[in-house]
C-alpha cells in the first residue's frame, strides 16, 4: 500500500466494538484507528475518548470519501452490514465486516465480486478462525497429520441465552410468531461452519438437518419486554462432502456451558485433533492430537508463532483472537501480495451453507449442494 501505517475507521461503537474490534487493532503498532462511528451521539463520543480515538462522528457517509482511511471496519447490527458494507467498497475502501454481510449469500458474493473488480480485500468476522490453536490445527492439516480428513464434528454450543431474561437483539420485529427464524445456525453456527470448510477442504455436495426452539419466550434487547421470540436456539446438522468425507455440526445459545463454547474435530486416515475454544480455569484454548499409532489424545502446546506479540492462552479470548484477526487483516493489506483469508468469498460459502441449511430443515429433506435457486427465487 506504499504506507507505513494502516488507517482504520470503525463503523459502530458497541459491545463487540470496544470488546474485540478496536482493542484488536490497537494492539499492532503498524495500525491507527483513526475515526469512529455510531448512530448514538453519546456512545461514539463516551467510546472515542476511551480509546483514544479522535475523529467522531454520527453518519459513517462523512468517512467514505476521505482518502486518509484505507479500512472501513463494520460492527454494527446485522441489519446495516450490506448497506454499510457495499458503500465503502464503491469508495475504495478495503473492508472488515462482522458476520453476515447478508442473510442472502448472493449479495454477499455480489460484494465479494465488487470487492474483487476494485482490486479490495475484504475480511468477515470469522473470529474462531483466527484463534491460534485452530490456525496450528489448520498447520498440522496441511502438513498430513491428520492424513485424509474422515469425519469432521463442529460444535458452538454456550448457555449465554439459557436464561430467558438475558436480552436478546430480535433480527426481525415483523417476524411470523408461528414460523421459526434462523438464529443460531447464523450467528453462532457460521464460525464452526467456516472451520468446516478450512479444515476438511473438499466440496461440500449435500446437507439434512433440523432446527427447535427450546426457550420461546425472551426479553427484547430494544425493549426490555418478554416477547415470543420463535427462534432456532439449537441445531442439528449432517453434512456430506466430495472427498466421501462426513461432518456434523451443532449451535446452540442455550446449552450449558461457558463463552464461546466453541470445538472442532477432525478425524483422519492417520490422525485426530480437538481443539476446544472454551473459557475455563483462565486458559481460553486448548488442542489435543492422536494417532494411529498412539490413540490416547494428549494435549500439544501452541507455538508461540501463532499469538499475537506478547500475546498467550490466559488472555481474554475476545481481545486475543480479535487481535489475531487484525494482525492477519493488517499483514494481508500493508503486504500488497494475493493473500486474503477468510473473505468475503468465504463468507458467501458459509452464508450459502446456512442457507442449505434452512432449507433442509424447511422442507423436510436432503438439500444438494450448491444451493439452486427454489422456483419462487428463480422468479
Amino acid at each position: 500500500m506504499g504506507q507505513d501505517k494502516l488507517r482504520v475507521a470503525v463503523v459502530g461503537a458497541g459491545r463487540w466494538a470496544q470488546a474485540a474490534h478496536i482493542p484488536g487493532w490497537q494492539r499492532d503498532p503498524r495500525v491507527e484507528v483513526v475515526a469512529l462511528a455510531d448512530v448514538d451521539a453519546e456512545l461514539v463520543a463516551e467510546v472515542g475518548e476511551r480509546f483514544g480515538v479522535g475523529r467522531r462522528v454520527t453518519d459513517y457517509r462523512e468517512l467514505l470519501d476521505d482518502p486518509a482511511i484505507d479500512v472501513i471496519d463494520v460492527t454494527t447490527g446485522n441489519r446495516t452490514h450490506f448497506e454499510i458494507t457495499w458503500a465503502a467498497l464503491e469508495a475504495g475502501k478495503h473492508v472488515l465486516c462482522e458476520k453476515p454481510v447478508h442473510k442472502d449469500y448472493r449479495q454477499t458474493r455480489r460484494a465479494a465480486e465488487l470487492a474483487r473488480s476494485k482490486g479490495l480485500k475484504t475480511k468477515l468476522g470469522f473470529t474462531f478462525r483466527y484463534a491460534p490453536a485452530v490456525q496450528y490445527a489448520k498447520e498440522l492439516i496441511d502438513a498430513g497429520f491428520v492424513g485424509e480428513p474422515y469425519i469432521f464434528n463442529g460444535y458452538e454450543q454456550n448457555s449465554q441465552w439459557l436464561d430467558p431474561s438475558n436480552p436478546l437483539r430480535q433480527e426481525d420485529p415483523n417476524a411470523d410468531p408461528d414460523v421459526i427464524q434462523v438464529s443460531s445456525i447464523e450467528g453462532y453456527g457460521a464460525p464452526i461452519i467456516d472451520i468446516m470448510h478450512w479444515w476438511v477442504g473438499s466440496p461440500m455436495t449435500s446437507v439434512v438437518g433440523t432446527m427447535r426452539n427450546f426457550v420461546p419466550e425472551r426479553v427484547v434487547r430494544d425493549t426490555g419486554l418478554m416477547t415470543r421470540m420463535n427462534i432456532d436456539d439449537g441445531d442439528m446438522w449432517i453434512a456430506e462432502f466430495e472427498s466421501g468425507a462426513l461432518a456434523s455440526i451443532q449451535s446452540s445459545f442455550v446449552t450449558v456451558g461457558n463463552y464461546p463454547g466453541i470445538e472442532a474435530r477432525v478425524y483422519g486416515s492417520e490422525g485426530a485433533i480437538i481443539v476446544r475454544l472454551v473459557e475455563e480455569f483462565g486458559v481460553c484454548q486448548t488442542i489435543r492430537t492422536a494417532t494411529k499409532d498412539s490413540v490416547e489424545f494428549v494435549e500439544r502446546e501452541i507455538p508461540q508463532r501463532f499469538f499475537p506479540e506478547g500475546g498467550g492462552s490466559t488472555e481474554d479470548w475476545p481481545f486475543l483472537f480479535y487481535s489475531n484477526l487484525c494482525k492477519d487483516f493488517a499483514d494481508e493489506l500493508l503486504s500488497g501480495g494475493p493473500a486474503n483469508q477468510g473473505d468475503f468469498a468465504q463468507g458467501a460459502l458459509v452464508q450459502e451453507t446456512v442457507n442449505t441449511f434452512e432449507r433442509s430443515f424447511r422442507e423436510r429433506r436432503w438439500v444438494s449442494f450448491p444451493l439452486e435457486a427454489s422456483p419462487e427465487e428463480a422468479r
